[in-house]
């Protein structure tokens, strides 16, 4: 495994120099930004990453205020208890795109918040608190508390949030295996354990934080 100064140097010849990396690199919310973010935003934003899986995000984007009104502003308790009559009128509504299992995630993912809220205050706080060296145990919560949750689409949605992170995207993995923490996308808990000390190694190295590295293993991949 290359040190991280290495594979800078490797994405700045890629992409025209640090300086033109730097401008590339989303933000990162502070703990006390994330604690501040209303639970219905989590809702909102974790259904946004949940349709744009599969479709074109640029439609998506183009009808998400016809989702906000549809869903109530994504009021975590109204969407929590749809009824029925309700689930089928959304479900024939042309504000949304109807797809039912995602129409349907969006009132299962409503009740798993509202417990993560009971638990642990807020949805922002709870992710503004978790350790960034144990992301993965953040992303599992996700995936597996929640509804079609699996793949990236947890990851991709707490980016959006502004969450420090790592994406395990196509580039990024291939990074992962160029500078061989793994052999293979890594999926199997002992993989994402390996993914997790590389990325702390990096941002011990560095001083970064995981999103940075995550989008600078992905800008050095390629010729």
């Amino acid at each position: 495994m290359r040190s991280f100064a290495e594979i800078l140097k490797l994405a700045a010849k890629r992409k025209g120099g640090v300086a033109a990396i730097e401008k590339e690199l989303p933000k990162v919310k502070s703990a006390k930004q994330l604690a501040a973010i209303p639970d219905d935003r989590w809702l909102s934003a974790m259904s946004r990453a949940i349709f744009q899986f599969g479709f074109n995000w640029q439609v998506v984007e183009k009808k998400w205020p016809g989702f906000e009104e549809a869903f109530h502003g994504f009021d975590l308790r109204r969407c929590a208890h749809l009824t029925d009559e309700t689930m089928d009128k959304l479900l024939k509504d042309p504000r949304i795109i109807r797809n039912p299992p995602k129409v349907r995630s969006v009132q299962a993912n409503a009740l798993f918040l509202l417990q993560l809220a009971k638990e642990h205050g807020s949805i922002g706080k709870l992710v503004g608190d978790w350790p960034v060296d144990r992301y993965i145990d953040l992303v599992e919560t996700f995936t597996k508390g929640g509804s079609r949750l699996g793949g990236t689409t947890a990851q991709y949605f707490l980016r959006s949030m502004g969450k420090e992170s790592f994406i395990l995207s196509r580039d990024v993995v291939a990074a992962l295996i160029r500078e061989g923490v793994v052999t293979k996308a890594p999926t199997a808990k002992k993989d994402l354990e390996k993914v997790q000390a590389a990325f702390n190694q990096w941002a011990k190295e560095s001083g970064r934080p995981l999103t940075h590295i995550s989008r600078i293993l992905a800008m050095s991949v390629g010729d």
